[in-house]
């Protein structure tokens, strides 16, 4: 395992519980600091729909009106605290926070179209430390605030923000190995690409479909500042395996 400085990370992790057991175990046993952003998005349709609401994505946008925003926040925040004991129960204490916390993600309104959903303008990384410093791992739901109220922020785009505040590298845990020349061989993973090889193959179509927003997300990190990010699939030994150049798809400027 890596020495006792290990690289402090920040993970941006999906929102399923389901999968959820050998991931958390995997954060818990961790040698470095971690702070971890989660998203929601399955939870969050399946309360929409049993309190009749529909749910509309626009640009691959969950499109939020005002009514919807507070079940979001609910299923967000609730999340949270399950994911936090999950670690705790594990020895990797943590805590629950979400971008409204401290005014951690200062935020504006991205597209009226799309009702409450914003995009991060200032991070307030502080609080953040403080929880670091006194050993506890920071888990942050991707809910900004304007002066209006709460928004929902993208937990890809909002993971991008606080890694680039905090110049941590950028991990997103997703369900494929990492970038494929070859959607269909596993072995034809780019270990590590540049940004404009990245632009390169998403230009040629090689990296298509779901892969694109995955890679615009650890793009968008590099540009806001973070030092390299990556992507990779959750499960055990990632994060070693990652570092170690053995696992995922790491982008660097």
């Amino acid at each position: 395992m890596m020495g006792s400085m290990a690289q402090a990370l920040l993970v941006k992790i999906g929102g399923s519980l389901r999968e959820a057991g050998e991931l958390l175990d995997e954060l818990a046993g961790y040698p470095g600091p971690l702070i971890l952003v989660h998203g929601g998005g399955p939870r969050i349709g399946d309360w929409l729909a049993r309190m009749g609401f529909e749910t509309r994505f626009h640009r691959g946008l969950r499109v939020t009106p005002p009514e919807q925003m507070e079940l979001v926040e609910m299923v967000l925040t609730t999340l949270g605290k399950e994911l936090a004991a999950g670690l705790s129960r594990r020895g990797r204490p943590a805590v629950a926070l979400s971008g409204r916390d401290a005014l951690m993600l200062q935020a504006r309104v991205m597209d009226k179209a799309l009702g409450r959903v914003g995009e991060v303008e200032r991070v307030n990384v502080a609080p953040l430390q403080g929880v670091l410093q006194a050993g506890l791992t920071p888990l942050v739901a991707p809910i900004g605030l304007d002066e209006v109220g709460p928004l929902n922020i993208n937990a890809d785009t909002a993971a991008g923000a606080v890694a680039g505040a905090l110049g941590l590298p950028a991990v997103f845990l997703t369900d494929v190995v990492g970038v494929l020349r070859d959607p269909k061989d596993p072995s034809s993973r780019f270990p590590v690409l540049s940004r404009g090889e990245a632009q390169a193959l998403i230009d040629q179509g090689i990296i298509a479909g779901g892969m694109i927003p995955k890679v615009e997300a650890a793009l968008n990190a590099l540009a806001q500042g973070a030092p390299w990010a990556a992507v990779a699939q959750g499960g055990p030994g990632v994060l070693e395996g990652l570092l170690g150049g053995a696992l995922g798809t790491r982008l660097v400027g």
